[in-house]
C-alpha cells in the first residue's frame, strides 16, 4: 500500500528527477543556442526527436522506429526556453512536495506519468494543427488535478455547509480556467490547453484509487 510522506521537500528523489532532467536538458540547449556547446541546430534537432508532433499519428515519417511512441512522454523532458522551464519547475516543486506528502514518492510517480500520458492523449485527439507540443505541463495540472479531488472529497467528508462543500469545487474550477485563459492570450495563443486539460483529468483519476488523502493508501 502507498505510505505518505510527510517529510517530503524540493530534495525527494522523485521531484529532484524530474526537475534535474528537465533543468540539464535546458541549459544543455541554452549552450548550444548560444554557440558555447555543439551545434547551434540541437535545439531543432532535440526538438526533431522528443516533441510531441501530432503529425507522426496521421502518415508523417518518424526519426526513429517508436518515436510516434515515445513522445507521449519524451515531449515532458523538453521545454520552449528558460522561461517556460522556470515556471513549470517551480510549480512541479510546490504542486510535488504537496503530492507527495499525501501520496508518498511512488504515488507522486504515478500521477506525474498518467497525466503526462492523458495530457498527450488529449492533445493528440484534440489538436488542430501540426505544431509540436513541448513541457511538463500536462502532468503539473495532473498533479493539480489530484490535490483538487483529495481537498473536495476530504470537505465533502466534513460536517460543512452546502456552500462550503460548492466553493471546494467551483473555487478552484474557477482558477484553473482563468490561468489557462490568461496563459492562453499571455502566451499569444501558444498553449496547449488540450494538454492541461488531460492531464488535469488523468490526476484526478489516479487520485480516486486513494482511499484518503490523509493515509495515501490505494483501495482494494
Amino acid at each position: 500500500m502507498m505510505q505518505r510522506d510527510a517529510k517530503a521537500s524540493i530534495w525527494s528523489p522523485a521531484i529532484l528527477f524530474f526537475v534535474l532532467s528537465a533543468t540539464l536538458i535546458e541549459v544543455v540547449l541554452q549552450l548550444a543556442d548560444a554557440g558555447l556547446l555543439g551545434s547551434t541546430r540541437l535545439r531543432i534537432v532535440i526538438y526533431q526527436n522528443t516533441a510531441f508532433w501530432p503529425g507522426l499519428l496521421s502518415g508523417w515519417i518518424p526519426n526513429y522506429a517508436v518515436q510516434p511512441y515515445a513522445m507521449f512522454l519524451t515531449y515532458a523532458f523538453v521545454h520552449g526556453g528558460l522561461t517556460h522551464l522556470i515556471l513549470n519547475m517551480v510549480t512541479l516543486v510546490s504542486l510535488g512536495v504537496a503530492v507527495i506528502r499525501d501520496a508518498g514518492q511512488i504515488g507522486f510517480l504515478l500521477v506525474y506519468l498518467v497525466s503526462t500520458l492523458a495530457g498527450a492523449l488529449v492533445f493528440a485527439i484534440t489538436a488542430t494543427s501540426f505544431q509540436p507540443m513541448v513541457g511538463a505541463s500536462g502532468a503539473l495540472f495532473g498533479l493539480a488535478g489530484a490535490l483538487v479531488w483529495w481537498n473536495i472529497r476530504f470537505t465533502f467528508r466534513q460536517d460543512t455547509t452546502i456552500a462550503v462543500k460548492a466553493a471546494s469545487v467551483l473555487w478552484p474550477a474557477t482558477i484553473l480556467t482563468l490561468l489557462n485563459v490568461l496563459m492562453y492570450y499571455g502566451f499569444d495563443k501558444n498553449v496547449a490547453w488540450q494538454t492541461h486539460l488531460g492531464g488535469f483529468v488523468g490526476g484526478v483519476a489516479v487520485a480516486l484509487f486513494f482511499r484518503d488523502p490523509e493515509d495515501g493508501e490505494f483501495s482494494d
